[in-house]
């Protein structure tokens, strides 16, 4: 895990991005919403447009890409939203996770936001144990999987600012 560093890409890295989005959807399908199919099609505007609406993170190990995530902006002005991770497999439970989190808190920290939230399927127990036990906590809040996909995702809440966390509840 000492080797795996992350870092920002930058609005001329979109073909990095563009490669390990669409190797994501690949090797995860049930995970994201899109299809690889619908993603691949995308020009480059649409991937350049991407890059400017979140930030997007990627992990490498001896400069070679092994993960990546995304965070970008929450309804909740105080609220970051941490999306869109994938390791690759063989660096699964080397860290690379742990990473990308840490980094996307400090992103989320550094851009002025109390909270960081990840929206969790109900179903996943790993996805839900990794967040647990990195310091986010279920929320009360709760909607439809994306994608049309049955079951339902939580809103997991990790405060980046040191203070205990409290959403309200969801509008009825």
């Amino acid at each position: 895990m000492s080797d795996v560093r992350v870092r920002a890409l930058g609005s001329q890295d979109w073909q990095t991005y563009r490669e390990l989005r669409l190797a994501a959807l690949q090797e995860a399908p049930q995970a994201f919403s899109n299809t690889f199919a619908q993603e691949a099609a995308f020009d480059e505007e649409l991937w350049r447009t991407r890059m400017a609406r979140s930030a997007r993170l990627v992990a490498t190990a001896s400069a070679v890409p092994v993960g990546i995530v995304s965070v970008g902006q929450a309804p909740d002005p105080e609220v970051a939203e941490l999306f869109g991770m994938w390791v690759v497999p063989q660096w699964r439970g080397a860290g690379v996770a742990w990473r990308l989190t840490e980094a996307a808190a400090e992103h989320a920290r550094q851009t002025k936001h109390r909270m960081l939230q990840a929206w969790v399927s109900t179903e996943n127990g790993r996805a839900v144990a990794f967040f647990s036990s990195y310091g986010f906590r279920p929320s009360d809040q709760r909607r439809a999987m994306a994608g049309g996909a049955e079951g339902q995702e939580m809103a997991m809440i990790y405060p980046v600012d040191g203070e205990p966390v409290w959403l309200p509840p969801p509008p009825a």
